[in-house]
């Protein structure tokens, strides 16, 4: 029997999923495991819902229970009895859900966790994928579900998909007169009561310096719906975090809603048995004093908030700086190389001023090359200190209208706080007319046990705690934040220190008795681990390019600058390691939207210009994550193909990013946008790829698995069949010249130019045989394909479309090239016959024998030896 059913107390959210899931699940009983909330309840008292196959729990045989549907949960905590159904290892467990994980999280054996408003959002989007047409009446019910958990689509955690799910609903008949009728109701006398209640004994303390609400009441009769109250208090007093706490009878029920990141309501309430978001979560308390409750709160609450961002976690360091003595054309070059609109001024270690481009620009202006930027520099300007508050670093900069604000330790310069540090983490305002700030710094940390194999997540976080030791901050950073972030596991551990990567290195492989390989000049390492695993680990760094497609110069730097030397935004991802903030992501460049928007997007105009090979880069990603590059993007790619760029690339790098394409699985459209966006031609002048040449790559794919799946154990390189496919067309004169151009390696230049001449011969070959109707002799074939590799082989095999021909090289392949004589040059000499030439010939004519079938034995290689080539 298959069971569908939600989470105790029940909403409208809970309803609108089962109902989904119904469709489904067609044969599935539907099962509150729990009470409803007040709305809820009302409801079924004047639906129609009966008809959908409810059930009470009393009513089910657990015994018959093979699958049990959880929707809107994943925590056993929260399923009442069926938490028990749901551990049976026979049972089959699906989950549908859009909370964040949490320690008594369920694992199913089918799961979609979507990070969305509204676990409603989520079905619908099923909906959309197979096609599925609600009724008038289920598209009311999600549609309720919908609104209620994005609080009409206004909550902070709203997302486009919640938009989108919306429409199709509204589209499918969804009432929004019902919804309204049930969502917006007036409130009871008693609600009035307990509000007033509420708002009496509101008060305010302070967190980490994060301001955060307590209400409190007693009751001796049950008032439903503390949330709407709850909601309508945090309106009334402008309040960022609120927690209410109302006791009636004998228990205490908890109702927490928080705008900020730093507070993390679910993970509070989670303590005390209850759940929910980041944003919105409850708990039901009993037999617990309230005053006693509210007092494990507070506590809890030093546990459960982060603090303020400060300065000192802002800024950037080490900071590139001009001394006092540096004259306007020297400012105006440290400005350009390393992309900066502002820099601070030392006499020594003194701060003494400040420079902006803006000013050393209007300075170069009115030829004032060599004044001395002590002349023309501002030197009034704040300042502040690393624990200086963000709220207090805003006010600065609207204020004095900087630029950055320098951060001053001891009265050295310790970092700078840029505008667009600021910017970057301003999402949104309080209406209280002084505008605050909510800081976007995820956590990962509950994501991390879904995607990652225990043993690499404890080894992530023992480099957490060598960091700690080491007194610097490491990040995890690039594809495998991103992937993490998809979904999706990725084994390329990258990590960046901010300070002596290779000194760190070395420390992780003195712990983890692995070995590290240095290179000094760039401060990178490799830490090979004892089980195979690598990691990459670099010191912080900043790059600037001399020229265009130069290769880029290196020096040290803070994590933000490391970041922005990076190709897209997807990649400038980090999350960091150390223990105090394990798991909390970094994201300077706007990396979260893009994935959200599926974007390939460039930090800045002249990116392409800097590293044309990132656009090769860009088609890879593009076509390896199902991602569009985004219009700005393509149209400065276009523009550096234009500018012809890409052609002062070397050979090398553009063959290495054209075998990373190779190796993707997408490899046929991958090749269709590079020659879209006209970078074939700085492969090789005249390469195109057109649908005429589908069908080859499309072969030799098949080809490939055909060979793998044989188990031979053997190597080949399925990048150069790719090779052989792409090359196929071009002249023999532009590919030696290409080939030279790339700087390919000897071994797979004889392939690309020699081999496929050679393999041209023998399906020529092969095909005039079985045109004129004879069958080629094994030991043709044998003699035709056996100077050729593997992937000449692999690669003739997509060329031809004659099955006959296949079959004659598959055999070879699989059989005729195993084939050896019984008998060598020392039996022959022990057989009376004299060494020299003539063994080649007698050994070529037993092989030949043997592949024909005409021998089988080493009995009958001798006798064959003394028939033909003995007196």
């Amino acid at each position: 029997m298959d069971v569908i059913t939600t989470h105790v107390n029940a909403d409208f959210d809970c309803l609108g999923a089962m109902i989904a899931a119904r469709r489904l699940y067609p044969d599935a009983v539907l099962v509150f495991p729990g009470s409803q909330e007040r709305g809820l309840r009302d409801y079924l008292l004047h639906s129609t819902l009966y008809i959908y196959n409810f059930k009470r729990f009393k009513d089910i045989d657990l015994e018959q229970i093979t699958r049990l549907i959880l929707v809107d949960v994943r925590q056993a905590s929260r399923i009442g009895p069926f938490a028990e159904i749901a551990r049976k290892p026979e049972v089959e467990v699906h989950i549908y859900d859009h909370h964040i994980a949490e320690d008594d999280s369920l694992q199913g054996d089918l799961q979609r966790i979507e990070n969305v408003g509204a676990t409603t959002t989520l079905m619908t989007q099923i909906f959309i994928e197979r096609g599925i047409v609600p009724t008038p009446d289920e598209a009311t019910m999600m549609m309720l579900g919908l609104y209620e958990d994005t609080g009409n689509l206004l909550f902070g955690s709203t997302c486009a998909e919640d938009f989108s799910a919306a429409r199709f609903l509204l589209e499918q008949g969804a009432n929004l007169d019902t919804v309204a009728d049930f969502l917006v109701r007036e409130m009871t006398p008693e609600q009035v009561d307990l509000l007033n209640r509420l708002l009496k004994s509101c008060r305010r303390i302070r967190v980490h310096g994060v301001e955060i609400g307590i209400a409190q009441a007693s009751l001796a009769t049950y008032v439903p719906d503390i949330a709407s109250l709850a909601h309508k208090l945090k309106d009334i007093e402008n309040l960022s975090v609120l927690i209410v706490a109302v006791r009636m009878d004998d228990r205490v029920f908890l109702v927490a809603r928080s705008r900020l990141a730093e507070v993390d309501v679910g993970e509070l309430l989670q303590h005390f048995g209850g759940g929910g978001h980041s944003f919105a979560a409850s708990a039901t308390v009993r037999d617990t004093p309230l005053v006693q409750l509210l007092d494990q709160l507070e506590n809890r609450l030093s546990d459960c908030v982060m603090s303020r961002m400060t300065a000192g976690d802002l800024m950037s360091a080490p900071v590139k700086h001009l001394p006092l003595s540096a004259t306007t054309r020297q400012a105006s070059e440290l400005l350009t190389r390393f992309n900066f609109n502002a820099a601070p001024v030392l006499d020594g270690t003194e701060l003494v001023g400040i420079v902006t481009r803006q000013l050393v620009e209007k300075a170069l202006h009115h030829q004032m090359d060599g004044v001395p930027i002590s002349e023309i520099m501002s030197s009034e300007f704040a300042c502040a200190t690393p624990e200086t508050d963000i709220q207090e670093l805003q006010e600065m900069i609207l204020q004095q209208r900087q630029r950055f604000i320098p951060v001053l330790s001891e009265g050295d310069l310790a970092g700078v706080v840029t505008r667009t540090d600021l910017l970057q983490q301003l999402v949104g305002q309080n209406g209280l007319g002084t505008r605050k700030l909510r800081l976007k710094r995820k956590n990962l940390g509950r994501l991390l046990p879904e995607i990652l194999p225990a043993t690499l997540l404890t080894l992530l976080k023992q480099l957490g705690e060598m960091a700690d030791d080491f007194a610097g901050e490491v990040y995890l950073v690039g594809g495998f934040v991103r992937d993490l972030l998809l979904r999706k596991l990725n084994d390329d551990i990258d990590i960046v220190v901010e300070g002596d990567g290779i000194a760190f290195a070395e420390k992780m492989a003195a712990q983890l008795q692995a070995r590290v390989k240095a290179h000094p000049k760039f401060g990178t390492a490799v830490v090979v681990c004892p089980d195979g695993l690598k990691i990459d680990v670099a010191t912080a760094r900043m790059e600037y390019y001399s020229a265009p497609a130069a290769l880029p110069e290196v020096e040290y730097a803070s994590i933000r600058h490391d970041l922005y030397r990076r190709d897209f935004s997807i990649n400038t991802l980090a999350m960091i390691l150390n223990r105090a903030k394990f798991g909390q992501m970094i994201d300077f460049f706007g990396g979260q939207r893009d994935l959200k928007d599926r974007s390939i997007r460039v930090l800045h105009n002249l990116s392409f210009v800097e590293d044309p090979t990132r656009a090769f880069r860009a088609v890879r990603f593009e076509q390896r994550l199902g991602f569009t590059i985004g219009g700005q993007t393509e149209r400065l790619l276009k523009n550096a193909v234009a500018m012809q760029v890409v052609g002062r690339v070397g050979g090398r790098r553009i063959l290495n990013e054209l075998r990373h394409i190779l190796g993707e699985p997408q490899v046929i459209p991958a090749l269709k946008r590079l020659d879209n966006l006209g970078l074939l031609p700085f492969v090789s002048p005249s390469l195109v790829f057109s649908s005429e040449d589908e069908p080859l790559f499309a072969a030799a794919e098949k080809a490939r698995n055909w060979f793998e799946l044989l188990y031979t154990g053997e190597a080949f390189e399925p990048c150069l069949v790719d090779l052989l496919c792409l090359f196929d067309r071009l002249p023999r004169r532009e590919l030696k010249r290409t080939l030279v151009k790339l700087e390919m390696k000897v071994s797979w230049q004889k392939v690309l130019l020699d081999e496929s001449v050679e393999a041209r011969k023998a399906l020529a070959a092969l095909e005039r045989s079985y045109r004129r109707g004879r069958p080629p002799a094994a030991s043709k074939i044998y003699h035709w394909l056996q100077p050729l590799s593997l992937e000449t082989l692999i690669f003739m095999l997509a060329r031809t479309a004659d099955e006959e021909i296949r079959r004659a090289i598959s055999h070879y392949v699989t059989s005729l090239r195993h084939q050896q004589t019984a008998l060598d040059g020392h039996d022959l000499t022990a057989m009376g016959l004299s060494p020299g030439e003539s063994y080649k010939h007698i050994l070529k004519t037993l092989l030949d024998a043997r592949l024909d079938g005409k021998i089988s034995t080493r009995n009958e290689e001798i006798a064959l030896v003394k028939n033909q080539f003995l007196p």
